[in-house]
């Protein structure tokens, strides 16, 4: 129960900031956007797209919080038994990465993301993953 409801603290508070994002908020944002040697981004999301996954990451925050027993709700089994690995998963391929400018093995370290990235982002992906998939194991 305590791993869920951190799991789930850790994914609303990401929703929230890309939701931020949306409204114009600036808190982190260049920072999470991979570039290129040269300082070129590579991603150029638009406000869809923040909103896309920062509401993506919300539902994965209280599907948490229902699997931890704070929120009373009855899902279908299916998206327990499927969503509890699904999550863990996309976070653990996200903390390795496409291998160049994202994720553990990305060649590409040097630029601020990079090293935010090696420092932040992809430990605490890796973090997301793991903790999913103990949630899984032990329940």
């Amino acid at each position: 129960m305590i791993l869920s409801i951190l799991l789930s603290l850790i994914l609303i508070v990401l929703g929230m900031i890309h939701l931020n994002w949306v409204i114009g908020g600036k808190f982190g944002y260049v920072e999470s956007l991979p570039t290129k040697e040269n300082g070129e981004r590579v991603l150029n999301p638009k406000k869809i797209d923040s909103a896309i996954i920062g509401i993506g990451l919300i539902a994965f925050g209280i599907f948490y919080m229902i699997e931890s027993g704070l929120i009373e709700y009855s899902l279908p089994e299916w998206i327990i038994k499927y969503g509890g690995w699904i999550i863990p998963i996309i976070f653990l391929l996200r903390a390795v990465g496409e291998f160049k400018y994202v994720g553990f093995f990305k060649s590409v370290r040097k630029t601020d993301f990079g090293k935010l990235d090696t420092k932040l982002f992809s430990p605490l992906c890796l973090i997301i993953g793991i903790l999913g998939i103990i949630i899984q194991l032990i329940k």
